[in-house]
């Protein structure tokens, strides 16, 4: 039997099996509890589209790039991949890739006959309600340090993690230290959607649970007092954005509206030339600007300067889409570029890789775009 594996029976048909995702003790622990408890049930702690992305083999392609940047989840997709990268510097060691033990749960299991069941919450709900929770410090302050070259994990022993769980508990608290509100989505709240999925599956068959060794305590608590139907809904929902978010994209035509109408009531004529100067300088500017710290191709600057004065009038538009789009058609990413993209090795391939390339174009130029949209009428007012 694997040495130190974090098993816990909840009753006679549930066993929970803890995994560290990345250590090879994991792997072999996934195969032999499958073969010693014999479940009906192999339950893994993945959402459909992880589920899919790894008994696929699934790589980011053309179509699908080009559709993030058509829907704006660039930004989304940008966080996924750092947290992916850093997961994966783990992984490398161990000679095993985030996630081979679900995959080896989801194969031995399909090959002994057994169902599998898909027990985590879609991930893209899960960053959304995580990044929501966080303050505006708490994200910088992730965006810096994933952006930091640490080296002090390099000679982490991951299989160690799976022996301490006083030291995976410790990692908990220090992520709800670091984000109380990031932490409670990406711990409790999957603790408790991870129970529910659990309790739904058909109780007279014999269930193996393959889940997060960090989720393990959390998850067993959770099935002593399980969640009403109601909050394991709720914990699928995405986010509402207020109606003043919802307003934002709105709110820059009424400003012009605004602006203009100070002129006039001011007795004063307006100055169309100096009006729409200001206007196109600041944006196309901006937006430019976020292209070129994206290390964007020229033609892709030049795209994100032209449409920004444009797409900042029409909320349904984005300078972003149309400067990623450009980067993507004239710096075509190469199929291993693609490929690679979702197992970055350094997160300077960001900028390097042509994948993360379009992504960060399309997320910079956006940003840009919106300063430019704001600092232009800030200009126009002092005129007034």
């Amino acid at each position: 039997m694997v040495e130190n594996t974090p098993l816990v029976d909840v009753n006679d048909n549930l066993r929970l099996l803890g995994t560290a995702h990345i250590a090879t003790a994991s792997v072999e622990a996934v195969r032999e509890q499958i073969a010693l408890y014999k479940p009906d049930i192999v339950a893994v702690e993945l959402c459909q589209s992880r589920y899919e992305t790894l008994v696929s083999d699934r790589r980011l392609d053309k179509e699908g790039l080009l559709k993030v940047v058509k829907e704006g989840k660039a930004p989304m997709v940008l966080l996924q991949s750092m947290l992916s990268a850093e997961q994966r510097k783990l992984g490398l060691d161990e000679g095993q890739q985030p996630g081979a033990e679900l995959l080896a749960a989801v194969q031995v299991g399909e090959e002994a006959g057994c169902e599998i069941a898909l027990v985590d919450r879609d991930i893209q709900v899960t960053l959304r309600r995580a990044w929501k929770r966080m303050r505006f410090r708490e994200k910088w302050r992730l965006l810096t340090s994933l952006l930091e070259d640490e080296d002090e994990d390099d000679d982490l022993d991951v299989n160690e993690l799976l022996k301490d769980t006083d030291l995976l508990s410790s990692m908990m608290d220090e992520l709800k230290g670091f984000s109380p509100g990031a932490g409670e989505v990406l711990i409790d709240e999957r603790d408790s959607y991870i129970s529910g999925k659990l309790l739904e599956l058909d109780s007279n068959k014999k269930v193996l649970a393959v889940i997060g060794a960090g989720h393990l305590s959390g998850v067993a608590k959770q099935l002593a007092q399980p969640p009403p139907p109601s909050q394991l809904e709720e914990l699928a929902t995405l986010p509402q954005r207020s109606r003043f978010v919802r307003m934002i994209p709105w709110a820059m035509p009424l400003v012009l509206i605004a602006i203009i109408a100070g002129f006039v009531a001011n007795g004063d004529g307006v100055d169309w030339v100096r009006f729409f100067t200001i206007w196109t300088v600041a944006n196309a500017v901006f937006a430019a600007i976020g292209c070129i710290l994206a290390r964007g191709h020229p033609l892709a600057i030049l795209t994100a300067a032209a449409a920004s004065p444009i797409t900042s009038l029409n909320p349904a538009l984005a300078a972003g889409w149309f400067a990623g789009y450009v980067q993507l058609k004239v710096a075509e990413p190469t199929a291993d570029d693609l490929q690679q993209f979702l197992k970055l090795d350094d997160f300077s391939a960001f900028w390097s890789n042509p994948a993360g390339k379009v992504l960060l174009v399309t997320a910079l130029t956006n940003l840009g775009s919106m300063a430019g949209a704001w600092v232009a009428p800030v200009i126009l007012l002092g005129g007034l």
